[in-house]
């Protein structure tokens, strides 16, 4: 029998009250910014945070993440008793703040410039409030606080944990601040929302000598500019535009003086694709132009493909769910499905590669500002309105509720 909830829980207000405490919060993990797996003044933060709720806290072995699960009073009644796993990340950039915030960064060289900051904040906020109405929740909620996710493939050693299977979820949601829309649309699509992750190395050796004489050498330059062209001719012709692919070349080293060959060059770039079929034929067909073109000139190549994060694949059920809960949260024009999904990357993905779930976007244009032209992600100038989340709060909060009663009807 499937449970009806009280739809007068007014989520937004709730989020509202937690607002004060999240924004103290968000700001104190900003100023001091952690990189990479291992952010222990963030985690300590968090957990002071969520002192005295009624959370089971269980820590990653090989990372500061850390997963706190609240069984609600409602658990195990019934045969339809559900587990749903809300996801913030808090790991920073390896970059210098310049937004000149009372609270700016004072760690040299790191910044909150995609949001986690704000991420790990709503999390806890709507741990709070969640942990306030326990007895009427009828599942378990596990919150999942996790550290590398630029890329650092955080979510992927808490899974190798084990920490997913604690409490096995059923449904995963996650959220990602956009300085660039306005603030409280929220944004998302079903299907394949951001592109797998791969990192390409190719290493192009002939033999170098004088530069006057390149006919007495085997020139790995040219054979280099080559294979990029290549590459882009392959995607343009063999890879279908339905299921694109992007491989740019970001790195190309090679050389120590204007007058000299050299024997050996250097290639670096990234892959990215939306579907694991093109995702193989392109690391296929990298290592296999890199090959073939530098023996047609007498040279050799050497590829590596590192692994990156796979696609970020939403689960139409539950991006139908956070759909009908943004109508809610910010009204009727509270959402915009995305047109096409982007090509950066997640790691929410190896979550969602485990359970069913959804990550939406929600707008934190600053008031006033002009979304189309603010400092975007990943810019040392990205600031947020703060304001914005109380809705974020309101979402994660509505959207455990909402499935822990009624799954994904």
């Amino acid at each position: 029998m499937t449970t009806t909830i009280d739809r007068r829980t007014d989520w937004t207000a709730i989020g509202a009250e937690e607002l004060a405490d999240v924004v103290a919060l968000r700001r104190a993990i900003h100023a001091e910014p952690e990189i990479g797996n291992h952010c222990p003044r963030t985690t300590g933060k968090l957990k002071a945070a969520l002192v005295g709720l009624p959370l089971e806290i269980h820590d990653s072995k090989t990372t500061t993440g850390f997963v706190a699960i609240l069984r609600g009073g409602r658990a195990g009644q019934g045969s339809n008793t559900r587990t749903v796993l809300l996801r913030g990340d808090m790991d920073a950039l390896p970059m210098s703040e310049e937004t000149g915030l009372d609270f700016a960064s004072t760690v040299p060289g790191a910044m909150h410039a995609c949001g986690h900051d704000a991420h790990c904040a709503m999390l806890a906020g709507a741990a709070k409030a969640l942990c306030a109405r326990k007895e009427q929740l009828s599942g378990t909620v596990v919150f999942m606080f996790q550290p590398g996710e630029e890329g650092q493939h955080g979510a992927r050693h808490m899974i190798e944990d084990g920490l997913l299977n604690i409490v096995r979820p059923d449904a995963a949601f996650a959220l990602h601040i956009s300085p660039n829309a306005p603030a409280g649309l929220f944004i998302g699509r079903e299907g394949p929302l951001l592109a797998s992750t791969d990192t390409v190395k190719a290493t192009i050796r002939g033999k170098g000598g004088h530069a006057a004489m390149p006919h007495d050498c085997l020139d790995p330059i040219p054979v280099a500019c080559e294979i990029v062209g290549a590459v882009q001719t392959f995607i343009a012709r063999r890879v279908p535009v339905s299921d694109p692919a992007v491989l740019t070349i970001t790195q190309i080293h090679a050389g120590s003086a204007h007058n000299i060959i050299p024997d050996e060059v250097k290639l670096a770039g990234t892959l990215r694709t939306l579907s694991e079929t093109t995702r193989g034929t392109m690391r296929a067909a990298f290592r296999q132009i890199a090959t073939d073109i530098a023996a047609a000139h007498g040279c050799t190549a050497e590829v590596e493909i590192d692994e990156g994060y796979p696609v970020t694949m939403c689960d139409p059920r539950a991006t139908g769910l956070v759909r009908a809960l943004a109508g809610e949260i910010s009204g009727e024009d509270g959402w915009s499905t995305m047109p096409a999904p982007m090509m950066g990357g997640e790691d929410f993905s190896y979550v969602l590669r485990e359970v069913p779930g959804a990550m939406a976007f929600i707008g934190v244009a600053p008031q006033g500002s002009d979304p189309r032209t603010n400092p975007p992600l990943h810019n040392t100038k990205m600031t947020i309105d703060e304001a914005t989340m109380a809705k974020g709060i309101a979402m994660h909060c509505a959207a455990a509720e909402r499935y822990l009663a009624n799954g994904f009807d």
